[in-house]
């Protein structure tokens, strides 16, 4: 663990994920030896970091390292480019140029975006790969190199195979040790940590005063997607701390900034995004209700029938449907109207002639025999009963055991410790 905080420090890694180490302690096992090596991952998340961490360790590391981006590379050139090529094999050969694979001779290269080379590039690399030997552009005579190949790709490359866009022996040349590196939304508990980083960084960039996040706004970055992982987050935090005049942010700061943090995927709010709501933000505190609300819709339903069987056998008198609404849970307050008005209409929808519930009378001393099951309301508990419900029994289920609890309410451990404490759990 210790050999691990060494090698975080040293690259400018952030984060106690346990995805992360996983991932660099393949990268530390692998780096002395000369195996291919291919790095998969989303966008962003650091995949190029790895391929330098495994050339720093290996016995390479004081040859040359270089970075490929297969992507950026013509077609027409990608093979001089990576090969070489002889004077006058093309319209504009005026010289001899000598190719990655032999200039880095020795060392180590890096090709990112691998999905994107070439059918006919992709057997010239597989060459290398088995023998170590290429031909230049244009020329006839084979050359021997001694290069360690690190790959890297963001795409599902079996499916580019299944496809017929890369060849089979080159991705299982390419994936002798593979290293899945997690997007930043699998290690949420890394995110405040990582902003407050790169917040720091920008503050001693610019010469300010480094900005704050309150305990909501930093709920928003967790609960959000990050589809551009840890290169999104760097730009986000850049932002916010040059744009923003105040050094506390909150959640209505960001909403007012950077609205596409508050894009959600819960089922309820995005019936609302479909016509046009765009403060879906402001649920995420309520996540874990939206979670909870409809798996827990048998054990009211057992509750409200307990309520009523009280009544009856204590010849209780109910009190008035106006009164019994006021308990109901208001989605009113910093709230929009629109988005009041239809959160109240699906959660409560108005009731038809058909089953409007009569109010149950039962006077001292007169019988409840006349009691029908049929004539349940369907009110719900308050908000933050249900949630504190839920908190409960997830940690009653794992004993305790909170990382697993957060896990089941699809919370972070830094949210449920909070909500522990609020509810004094």
């Amino acid at each position: 663990m210790s050999n691990l905080q060494s090698i975080k420090a040293r690259f400018g890694i952030v984060g106690t994920s346990h995805l992360l180490d996983a991932a660099l302690e393949t990268a530390v096992r692998v780096a002395p030896t000369d195996l291919t090596v291919l790095i998969t991952g989303e966008s962003g998340v650091g995949k190029e970091v790895f391929s330098k961490i495994i050339h720093s360790l290996s016995s390479r590391k004081h040859n040359e390292f270089i970075a490929v981006n297969c992507g950026a590379i013509p077609e027409g050139t990608i093979n001089s480019e990576l090969f070489g090529h002889e004077k006058g094999s093309f319209t504009g050969a005026i010289n001899d140029r000598k190719g990655y694979f032999e200039t880095v001779n020795g060392g180590t290269i890096f090709l990112d975006e691998i999905a994107e080379m070439p059918l006919d590039t992709q057997s010239y690399l597989l060459r290398i790969l088995e023998s170590g030997e290429f031909i230049r552009v244009g020329a006839s005579k084979t050359q021997k190199t001694d290069v360690r190949v690190i790959a890297a790709t963001n795409v599902d490359l079996e499916e580019r195979v299944r496809k017929g866009k890369f060849r089979e022996d080159l991705y299982y040349r390419l994936s002798t040790v593979p290293i899945r590196v997690p997007a930043l939304k699998d290690r949420r508990e890394d995110i405040p940590v990582l902003f407050r980083k790169f917040v720091y960084d920008f503050a001693e960039k610019y010469r300010m005063q480094p900005i704050r996040l309150d305990d909501r706004a930093e709920l928003v970055l967790e609960n959000y997607r990050w589809p551009g992982n840890i290169r999104e987050l760097k730009n986000v935090a850049e932002q916010i701390s040059v744009l923003s005049e105040e050094r506390l942010i909150t959640a209505e700061d960001l909403s007012r900034s950077m609205p596409q943090l508050f894009n959600r995927n819960l089922p309820v709010v995005s019936e609302f995004q479909g016509q046009g709501h765009k403060n879906g933000g402001e649920f995420q505190e309520r996540e874990i209700l939206y979670k909870v609300l409809f798996d827990m819709k048998n054990d009211l339903n057992e509750l409200k029938g307990m309520f009523y069987e009280l009544v009856k056998s204590n010849n209780l008198r109910m009190p008035e449907v106006a009164s019994m609404r006021q308990l109901q849970p208001s989605f009113s307050g910093s709230y929009p109207r629109e988005t009041v008005t239809q959160l109240e209409d699906h959660f409560y929808p108005a009731a038809t002639d058909h089953d409007r519930m009569t109010p149950i009378i039962i006077e001292p001393g007169k019988s409840a025999g006349g009691f029908d099951k049929t004539e349940e309301e369907e009110a719900p508990l308050a908000m933050d009963e249900i949630e504190k419900e839920a908190i409960k029994r997830a940690l009653k289920k794992y004993n305790g055991r909170r990382k697993e609890a957060a896990e089941e309410l699809r919370i972070s451990e830094r949210t449920l410790y909070r909500k522990i404490k609020q509810y004094d759990l």
